[in-house]
């Protein structure tokens, strides 16, 4: 055994020693899917704190440091006053706020970098050892390297869209940014759940079509809330069930913008009251599933009532966040909560492929 670690040129290692490895790659991958999940949450935190602009170049080597002296300081803050956010927004802001959004926009770069390096080292070192399961080094592992280079490449695209013309990124390349983001969590989470012990269990295929849908709308819940939060949607219409009195908004107030289609993700009352609808939608399946997964019993039951509890509990922080107007510790605790919803979409429909 001692021969194919020292020597990793042999062509595939043995099972035993896979089976050993797997645990170390497992582990890996979770805690990968940890520093994601903190990236989200850091990404949200900087947008609510509408840190996103402060940094207006990209610098991804020299943009390691922030500024450390006051010459410095003083430099990135002057770059700063030259877009519309500090004209119109924050025309009195001194250097103790930029400081303050400085760091947040700052920390979020720098662990971009840092989950960029916590995943190329270790897959480097997995793959010369021949410790990674067979067929993952490259679409699957090498992919992911890539997706998350990508995340970078999107997120500058994201913040350059706020720089010149508008006081905000567009909610669209938020939209994109965020949702790049969940898919790579989401890959993660599902890889590392793979590698765990394999309980089949007899007649559970049956739920798959189910949970595959559970994923996908988790997902489009996730991009709607990022049209949300680009618009500042949360801000209008802070009551609940009701909107300005009614379940469901006037049609000529839904359908106002012109072209059509635009109003799906440009008008305000369209995309808060989508993002109320698929909430709905999502809770409903959840459900659904706990009563198809009860016929079954045993953990494809638990995990089913599981993620129906965490869609219940989703659902009861988002009400609460749009009725206290976003405030950033309800902000962020919804954000979470839906990671944590997606992550357990994500295992349940991996348990049912086994």
């Amino acid at each position: 055994m001692t021969d194919w670690l020292l020597f990793p040129a042999h062509i595939t290692a043995p099972v035993a020693l896979l089976r050993r490895a797997n645990p170390a790659v497992r582990w890996w991958l979770w805690i990968m899917a940890g520093l994601v999940f903190a990236m989200v949450l850091v990404g949200g935190a900087t947008r609510l704190t509408e840190s996103g602009l402060a940094i207006t170049e990209w610098k991804p080597v020299l943009g390691i440091l922030p500024p450390l002296t006051m010459a410095d300081w003083q430099s990135e803050f002057e770059k700063y006053r030259q877009i519309p956010q500090f004209a119109q927004l924050f025309p009195d802001m001194d250097m103790r706020h930029f400081q303050f959004i400085y760091f947040w926009e700052w920390g979020h770069r720098l662990l971009g970098r840092v989950i960029g390096v916590a995943f190329a080292v270790p897959l480097l070192w997995f793959a010369v050892r021949r410790l990674l399961p067979s067929g993952w080094f490259g679409a699957k592992l090498a992919g992911l390297l890539l997706l998350g280079g990508l995340q970078g490449f999107v997120g500058w695209w994201m913040v350059k869209s706020g720089l010149s013309e508008r006081v905000e990124v567009s909610q669209y390349r938020l939209a994109a940014h965020l949702l790049l983001a969940s898919l790579t969590f989401a890959a993660l989470v599902w890889l590392a759940a793979s590698l765990g012990p394999r309980r089949a269990q007899t007649g559970q295929g049956a739920l798959r079509p189910l949970a595959s849908m559970l994923v996908v709308l988790v997902l489009l819940q996730i991009g709607l809330g990022a049209l949300v939060a680009g618009l500042r949607a949360g801000l209008a219409y802070n009551s609940w069930p009701l909107m300005d009195g009614v379940f469901v908004p006037p049609f000529e107030d839904l359908t106002r913008l012109a072209p059509l289609w635009t109003n799906l993700f440009e008008n305000i009352t369209t995309v808060q009251f989508q993002h109320r609808m698929i909430a709905y939608a999502l809770l409903a399946l959840a459900l659904w599933q706990v009563f198809a997964a009860r016929r079954i019993g045993g953990r494809a039951s638990r995990r089913a009532t599981a993620l129906a509890g965490l869609v219940l509990c989703q659902a009861g922080v988002g009400i609460a966040t749009l009725l206290l107007a976003v405030p950033l510790w309800a902000g962020l605790a919804h954000q979470a909560l839906a990671m944590v919803v997606l992550a357990m979409a994500v295992v349940n429909r991996q348990a049912l492929s086994q």
